[in-house]
């Protein structure tokens, strides 16, 4: 990034967009609260979402919530509230399994039950998808078809950095269009950024949590200064200091649980200083964009972005 940018931050909007799933859906925390045991954890989203509401709109913010199937069939109001503010509705599947661990016809009603939910809760149309841990890389890539096939128009689930539960580092770093034979895509990669020859993620969330807010900030005026629009993304559970110490140890509880307190201070001087709106509203829908060939039938469902 170039050492002197000093850009009119509000030039650009930036595209904000918020996973919305419980702490204990997280998938650091899968080794020590599994799936089928969900249903004993106390949900926390609520007040945490009315938080995250609360600070948009101070900001005269609008963002894209992706939000799990399951959360949508136990708060609809908290959906429906979130579209009636204002905010884009997305799918962040159902049950929160990673793709490249599902067989394409189980990620396929997994994700056609998620988007009926979403839908009946917020009363509107459900247009774009983010995966459960950005789990679209090389070997699901076959998940673009049947996003298509489900009706979606946008995807938000590939990034292109090396990490090792996901990653696509070949992928293209602005959005792109996906070819399928079920329809076209439109796919807005998180956004990252390249320190010392390497390409590293800088998107938020726990990158947010981790690094030092000069550098988000630096990122988001980088993108600014050179009119390119970031996608940024955070949790409901990251705002959230007084959420349950789960029995995971190592790199998953360090991911998990350092500088939960930093974030909404990070947040709010995020929002002071740079324009944000949802994923619908980008300005790639207008813009011509390189278009990618998904090829399902050959080579093990991988696609010509590799």
């Amino acid at each position: 990034m170039p050492n002197n940018i000093k850009p009119d931050s509000t030039q650009v909007t930036h595209r904000l967009s918020v996973d919305v799933e419980d702490w204990f859906h997280a998938e650091a925390q899968g080794g020590a609260v599994p799936r089928d045991a969900w249903h004993t954890q106390r949900v926390r989203l609520l007040p945490n979402v009315l938080s995250i509401l609360e600070l948009f709109s101070e900001f005269q913010v609008r963002a894209t919530f992706f939000v799990l199937g399951w959360v949508a069939d136990r708060l609809p109001e908290l959906v429906r509230l979130m579209a009636d503010s204002g905010h884009e509705v997305g799918c962040h599947s159902y049950s929160h399994r990673l793709i490249y661990g599902m067989p394409p016809q189980e990620f396929a009603a997994d994700t056609r039950r998620a988007k009926e939910r979403l839908e009946r809760a917020a009363g509107v149309e459900v247009r774009g998808y983010r995966a459960p841990s950005f789990s679209i890389i090389p070997s699901s890539s076959w998940a673009f078809s049947e996003l298509a096939r489900a009706g979606f128009v946008y995807d938000s689930s590939v990034f292109p950095i090396r990490h090792d539960t996901y990653g696509w580092p070949s992928a293209p770093k602005r959005p792109f269009r996906v070819s399928t034979a079920e329809g076209m895509l439109l796919e807005f990669p998180l956004t990252t950024a390249r320190l010392w020859g390497q390409t590293i993620p800088a998107a938020g969330g726990g990158y947010l949590r981790l690094f030092p807010l000069a550098f988000t900030q630096r990122v988001l005026r980088a993108h600014a200064a050179a009119g390119e629009e970031a996608v940024v993304y955070f949790h409901p559970w990251e705002i959230d200091i007084g959420q349950p110490r789960s029995t995971v140890r190592g790199l998953r509880r360090f991911r998990h649980y350092t500088n939960l307190d930093r974030m909404m201070p990070k947040l709010r001087a995020l929002l002071g200083e740079f324009r944000f709106g949802p994923i619908g509203e980008a300005r790639a829908w207008d813009r011509p964009l390189p278009t990618f060939t998904l090829d399902t039938r050959a080579r093990a469902g991988l696609s010509k972005l590799e």
